[in-house]
């Protein structure tokens, strides 16, 4: 299969030096791209700026902020079998960064935030009926509510699948996450490291699984 599997944050810039990311290492779409090439499949790894070497067998596109990874995605997604998005995508962006670098003031400096754009939600008004998403999310709270809204989620952005976690697997080597379907659980809550969860998610790709 022609797999696409994103990595890591994205930034949004608020001037030439600082900018808005989250703690995304990156390993968990490492994992799952090395694990992708291993069984076989044609990968590309879509990566925002993190320190790891590309995994052996996967092509590599980088990408920095949310309007560079759509970019990429809208041009690649057509032409592949199954996307995993993995990458910890920005939800701001400032409305007017600074062309260059803010010195200190006494007052405080006022941001004005909007909404990036729903990259997965645009793919998957558009995904074919032989493609295949897995979505992530990231949530806290009591786990009842954290699946009722990865289901929702799930609907709203036609995925088949979505790994949610917990906000503790960012920048960590296991990860606290379940498998959801739109029949059910694939993979119940555990805590795994996640070269483990990697080959649980590309299990997902086998035609038993569509």
């Amino acid at each position: 299969m022609r797999v696409i599997v994103t990595a890591g944050p994205t930034r949004e810039y608020i001037d030439s030096v600082r900018f808005i990311t989250n703690a995304s290492s990156g390993r968990m779409g490492y994992c799952l791209a090395a694990c992708a090439a291993a069984a076989g499949h044609d990968v590309t790894l879509v990566s925002g700026p993190v320190g790891l070497p590309c995994p052996a067998g996967c092509e590599m596109l980088p990408f920095v902020s949310v309007g560079d990874l759509k970019e990429i995605l809208e041009t690649s997604f057509p032409d592949c079998d199954a996307l995993i998005m993995a990458a910890a995508v920005g939800d701001f962006r400032v409305d007017k960064p600074f062309p260059s670098k803010l010195r200190r003031k006494s007052g405080p400096i006022v941001l004005r935030l909007f909404p990036t754009e729903d990259i997965l939600a645009g793919l998957g008004e558009h995904k074919r009926a032989d493609q295949l998403i897995v979505a992530f999310a990231v949530e806290d709270g009591p786990s009842e509510q954290i699946e009722t809204k990865a289901r929702a989620e799930m609907v709203a952005k036609n995925a088949d699948f979505v790994v949610v976690n917990t906000p503790s697997a960012m920048a960590a080597h296991d990860s606290l996450a379940a498998i959801l379907s739109r029949e059910g659980t694939p993979l119940p809550w555990a805590d795994r490291p996640k070269e483990s969860l990697a080959g649980e998610i590309v299990k997902l790709l086998s035609p038993k699984h569509k």
